[in-house]
């Protein structure tokens, strides 16, 4: 096959790959729900502490194998560690003090951003092409769409500075996934295999959220309802979810990747409407079209980046 053509194959599976992940993610807000006498802090403070520990159960053989160059990485690592633990404490409060529809909005509406800037500052690459602007365009015009059509009735509850400081949050909390996205995708172009790269990071950020949930952790384990959101959370849109990422990542640029998880907000709007029985109006249905309009130019028109060689 010619390498033009296999370029062009890993990159459409990198997509998918990122767009399953993106889905998994999706569902956490729903299952959520289902225990709502669990604080959301220590929902992400587990689900991403556990589901790191899992990721390097699972990727053991790699971090052996590039223990050398993660060690020279170590700065990285431990940068990737601190943005993986600060996205979950600072999303679930922006999503508290300025309502579900703005906090989420900021976040992933500000972490393509991010990462952009990121690729164009340091690593040298320009993310700002004009397919690159227009599907951006529309994904954020999408979400706006589809965060407030949900959430619109519940916003004159939250006072104007829980509001300012909840966009704060959800700004960091866009940048610290940015952080850690762009750092696996450093790492992998360094040699690093991507399984390494993402458990890496969260497995020294375990060591940060673990021990929070002394703190925020009440009701975890109360009943087999709460365990099994817990552990449902962890497994697998922290655990399968990640590993898919990462595996993305190898054949797509973080800027492109971080784009393409708008479609995260999607798969919630569709599972809160189709099983926690919420409303969407017609912006909402007309935002997920603009999202998808989003998604098939980043998938189809932007232009492939090479595939990187990774070892078995």
């Amino acid at each position: 096959m010619h390498t033009a053509s296999i370029n062009n194959v890993n990159h459409q599976t990198g997509h998918l790959a990122i767009l399953l992940a993106s889905f998994l993610w999706g569902t956490t807000g729903t299952v959520a729900s289902l225990a709502p006498d669990v604080s959301p802090l220590a929902i992400g403070a587990f689900a991403m502490g556990v589901g790191g520990l899992l990721q390097a159960l699972v990727a053991l053989k790699n971090l052996q194998r590039d223990a050398k160059q993660l060690w020279q990485l170590k700065a990285y690592v431990v940068g990737g560690a601190l943005g993986i633990a600060v996205y979950p404490l600072t999303f679930y409060s922006a999503m508290h003090l300025a309502g579900v529809a703005i906090g989420t909005v900021v976040t992933i509406g500000s972490a393509p951003f991010a990462t952009a800037l990121l690729e164009w500052l340091i690593s040298k690459k320009n993310p700002f092409n004009k397919t690159w602007l227009i599907s951006l365009s529309f994904g954020l015009l999408g979400t706006l769409l589809l965060a407030f059509s949900e959430a619109a009735p519940t916003q004159a509850a939250h006072s104007q500075w829980d509001t300012v400081i909840g966009i704060i949050l959800g700004l960091v909390a866009g940048g610290s996934y940015a952080l850690y996205a762009w750092i696996g995708k450093h790492m992998i172009e360094q040699g690093v295999h991507s399984k390494a790269s993402m458990s890496s990071m969260f497995v020294v950020s375990a060591c940060i959220l673990l021990p929070s949930l002394a703190l925020t952790g009440e009701h975890l384990f109360a009943s087999i309802n709460n365990i099994s959101v817990a552990l449902y959370m962890a497994a697998v849109p922290m655990f399968l979810g990640y590993v898919l990422f990462g595996f993305g990542l190898k054949t797509t640029h973080a800027s492109t990747a971080t784009v393409l998880t708008l479609f995260e907000p999607v798969v919630a709007a569709i599972f809160a409407v189709t099983i926690v029985g919420e409303h969407l109006g017609f912006s909402g249905w007309l935002g997920m079209a603009l999202i998808g309009a989003c998604l098939v130019l980043q998938s189809y028109t932007a232009k492939p980046s090479s595939a990187i060689p990774e070892k078995p």
